[in-house]
């Protein structure tokens, strides 16, 4: 019996049977639809370029409807041509002004094939549905070019509106408009599986464009939880922020994407490390900053300043949280300052760095009157930062922990298990919990933590939870026993840098735990999977995304540049569409050449499951709202019929 209060508020949208059975049969044809391409990526670590053109490029999907279109027409050069076109258009205008004679014929053809492509992106989608997705602009004649070729008898008005958008030069701006609308709806709908943050120089960039995506949700990552805990003034997130984006000289991005005034911590790295060389404190450049050139060597002052701060501001969030379980990561009064040594449990062991003008042996974790200085400067850099603020909240409205979508499973890490493949009880706040039950408990503490702050007199408590899940034992994002930041920076000696990853990543080699992983979420091992990413897979050494008898993939399979070394490529993604779920190996991004030209590489695409029937969006989670709504809009209907609603 559907509520009488909902019936009523129904019928001020459908205000008689008319209106009402017009959206029951849209819904009853939207519902027998094929459902429309997911796509999931991971990873992303700042790297908008790459990112954009394989959202783009759809991994691949794109070129592939290319050659099925034009194969028996178009030159292979013609076809990468028409796809870069689709993957940059401006650049690849601006190629052709200069390379074209006739570069209004070169306009017009490309309108052409580009109206092709843009049917057979379209074709599984309503009208309505397409409409809602054309720029406000160009919407008329964007739909014109798509049905009046078949419509008899106008092949004359398809040519004369090609004619006019080149005669009136709009044909630059046209073409750049119809390769958005196809990329938008090539992909339905984008999960990105954690770590938007860090090492690349753009992460900022990458949200603003996700912000003007269609259908997009987040399951956040180590590197997001990071900013998310640094956003609520948390000094033990904002110390890791500033110590990794002054590593990878991400100052760009800091100071002009952000706006993040670095002065007070360049001014006190300047002032007590003026003569100090800090050799093994230089920055790892691998993009030069534009707009905020910063010195190599007061780079490396600033890297050491804020790295030591990071160590005596955790030391006492470390001390403040017993229940953490973090005591093996007290370290500054494990060092022996007069002999430059520090004594770890598998030994002593000599410091690369024995200068440490701001550290009381006696007080090891107390901050100086200047790190107190700095740092109450910086925080509200983050704290009352509009931009950085608003991506926060988007992470928050549009993201989780974990989410359950069409049957699968997404998370970033891993889930805490045993060794024997059970899972692990983590005590937190008080409450003892496992698998999806702590999952949940998570997300809400970080929640709580970022919209219900409470008034404490140490400063980043609020944020304490998420600097938890950045580098805990017991953290679904982190995944390995130990974080060892301290002896990386202070250790040459490789085997104390050493940091164990946790039971799971080996259990998911087998079947019947990842079986028992979408058991604990309530979902079905038989037709369910599971995907998440945090982990590059090092191709090169053999290693395979494939786990648990192919209901797992790690989707992290190194877009960052910093990874690419080690991984051998340069990520992968995935997507599941209404015939089958793909995996796309892909080879690193290639910038744009000197001449303007680029190189793209097509990814190794491997169909991983073939879908027993076409999967309709009836079949899925947007469905099940369609259903629920054609069956209120009958009882509507039903009720006009029987006069206990009147129709107006």
């Amino acid at each position: 019996m559907i509520n009488r209060a909902l019936l009523k508020n129904l019928s001020k949208q459908y205000p008689d049977i008319k209106s009402a059975t017009e959206e029951i049969v849209n819904l009853s044809a939207i519902l027998s639809l094929p459902k429309g391409t997911e796509y999931f990526l991971s990873d992303l670590h700042g790297e908008h370029d790459a990112f954009v053109h394989m959202l783009k490029s759809a991994s691949g999907v794109i070129r592939d409807k290319i050659d099925d279109i034009f194969g028996p027409t178009l030159s292979i050069e013609e076809r990468d041509a028409l796809a870069a076109l689709v993957y940059n258009a401006k650049a690849e205008i601006a190629r052709r002004w200069e390379s074209e004679e006739d570069f209004d014929k070169w306009c017009k053809d490309a309108i052409r094939q580009l109206t092709q492509v843009l049917k057979s992106v379209t074709n599984k989608y309503t009208q309505s549905k397409v409409r809602k997705r054309l720029p406000k602009q160009y919407a008329y004649i964007i739909d014109e070019l798509l049905h009046a070729d078949s419509k008899y008898n106008m092949g004359d008005y398809y040519v004369k509106i090609i004619d006019t958008i080149v005669e009136c030069d709009e044909a630059e701006d046209f073409i750049i408009e119809m390769t958005e609308v196809i990329s938008n709806l090539a992909v339905d709908k984008l999960h990105i599986i954690g770590d938007i943050w860090d090492r690349g120089s753009a992460p900022d960039k990458i949200m603003d464009y996700l912000m003007h995506f269609h259908d997009v949700d987040f399951q956040w990552g180590n590197h997001d939880i990071l900013w998310m805990g640094a956003a609520t003034g948390s000094w033990s997130c904002i110390t890791n922020v500033l110590r990794i984006n002054i590593k990878y000289n991400n100052f760009d991005m800091l100071e002009v994407g952000y706006g993040i005034n670095l002065r007070p911590l360049a001014t006190m790295a300047e002032k007590v490390y003026g003569d100090d060389p800090c050799t093994v404190w230089m920055p790892k450049t691998i993009e030069e900053n534009k707009y905020d050139p910063i010195d190599d060597q007061l780079a490396a002052k600033m890297n050491k300043a804020i790295s030591i701060c990071q160590f005596k501001v955790e030391g006492q969030r470390i001390m403040a949280h017993p229940e953490y379980h973090l005591e093996n990561r007290l370290l500054l009064d494990k060092i022996d300052y007069k002999k430059g040594t520090i004594t770890l449990p598998s030994g002593e062991y000599e410091l690369n760095d024995k200068n440490f003008p701001t550290i009381d042996p006696k007080d090891p974790y107390k901050l100086t009157k200047d790190e107190e200085a700095m740092l109450d400067a910086i925080e509200p850099g983050f704290t009352l930062n509009d931009k950085l603020q608003e991506h926060i909240k988007f992470m928050f409205t549009h993201g989780s922990l974990y989410t359950i979508c069409n049957g699968n499973l997404l998370f970033h890490g891993c889930i805490p298990m045993n060794k024997d493949g059970s899972f692990k009880e983590c005590t937190i706040n008080g409450r003892t919990l496992s698998g999806k039950a702590y999952m949940d408990y998570l997300d809400e503490l970080v929640r709580e933590a970022y919209f219900n702050p409470q008034d404490y007199e140490e400063s980043g408590y609020n944020g304490d939870i998420m600097w938890y899940l950045w580098l805990s034992a017991n953290s679904p994002l982190f995944g390995k026993d130990q974080m060892t930041t301290l002896e990386r920076c202070f250790i040459d000696d490789k085997k104390t840098h050493k940091e164990n990853t946790v039971p799971y990543y080996k259990l998911i080699e087998k079947e019947e735990v990842v079986d028992s992983i979408l058991t604990e979420f309530g979902l079905d091992p038989d037709k369910s999977i599971i995907l998440n990413g945090h982990v590059p897979v090092k191709i090169k050494d053999g290693e395979s995304p494939i786990k648990g008898g192919g209901k797992l993939f790690i989707i992290d399979g190194g877009m960052s540049k910093a990874y690419q070394k080690t991984t051998g490529i340069a990520g992968y993604t995935f997507f599941i569409n209404s015939r089958y779920m793909a995996l796309a190996e892909h080879k690193p991004y290639s910038p744009l050449k000197e001449d303007g030209s680029q190189v793209f590489h097509h990814p190794q695409i491997t169909v991983v499951r073939n879908m027993p029937k076409r999967v309709l969006v009836g079949d899925t989670d947007l469905g099940l709202e369609l259903i629920r709504e054609r069956e209120e809009l009958k009882a509507l209907v039903e009720a006009y019929r029987k006069g206990s609603m009147k129709e107006k």
